[in-house]
């Protein structure tokens, strides 16, 4: 599985650059095609893969629907994306799922929060209570609005025993306000700290990948995201064939 903060396929390599490069976040220009090329090579060698941050389809990407470019380039048969965020008319964000293997559901669910545009995108694979549920979220800078999507998002996700988090939280695993995903639903914390952000020089683990006790991690590993400001997070996971039937 990958989760990445793709974005929108721009280009942050220093803090500065979020200033002298502002304009590429409404833009369509620089090197968002290469960058997305380059995260679809990344991305083909998972079966699972959630995107934080992908463009669906707004002027500074050249009106293209990220994840669905990203599935093509990389040879996902299955997509689905979450638009939540749309800035000053010129700029869209979204949570994007790409996989190989045919969910039995998708759904999209809004998260609450101060101000509003967030959201959860809940993938279902197998039948019954057993099946494997992946959920794909981008939680807010805040931390009284990061409380009230998570609690949200562990009622979601109390009910399934089989369970995958991943995404960009924006805070470290052992946050007072994760304590609520561990307390009511079967995911853990993370078995091991993998910073992520910024990627020019990682020293903050704030993209994760959770799981539930049932399933066991192998690996993991950050990855450069093309030029994002995140570095992806790569984890191999051992699933049971009873979450998959």
């Amino acid at each position: 599985m990958l989760t990445a903060n793709i974005q929108a396929g721009s280009s942050t390599r220093r803090y500065s650059d979020y200033v002298t490069r502002s304009w590429s976040h409404a833009l369509p220009a620089g090197r968002k095609r290469t960058s997305l090329d380059a995260i679809a090579q990344m991305a083909r060698e998972h079966d699972i893969v959630g995107l934080q941050e992908a463009d669906p389809g707004s002027l500074r990407s050249g009106f293209t629907n990220q994840t669905h470019y990203l599935a093509e380039r990389a040879g996902f048969n299955y997509w689905s994306h979450q638009p939540n965020r749309r800035m000053g008319g010129v700029a869209s964000s979204a949570n994007g799922l790409l996989s190989k293997l045919e969910p039995v559901e998708v759904q999209d669910h809004a998260l609450p929060g101060r101000i509003g545009g967030r959201g959860v995108l809940l993938a279902k694979f197998g039948e019954g209570s057993q099946g494997l549920a992946v959920a794909v979220a981008h939680l807010s800078l805040g931390t009284n609005s990061r409380m009230s999507q998570l609690a949200f998002i562990a009622d979601l996700l109390a009910d399934h025993p089989n369970a995958v988090l991943m995404g960009d939280f924006n805070c470290l695993a052992e946050r007072p306000e994760m304590q609520v995903l561990y307390q009511k639903t079967t995911l853990q914390p993370p078995g091991c700290v993998v910073p992520t952000f910024p990627s020019w020089r990682p020293d903050r683990a704030i993209d994760h990948i959770l799981l539930s006790d049932g399933l066991q991690q192998r690996s993991a590993e950050a990855v450069p995201a093309a030029f994002s400001d995140h570095l992806a997070l790569a984890m191999s996971i051992d699933v049971p064939s009873s979450a998959l039937r």
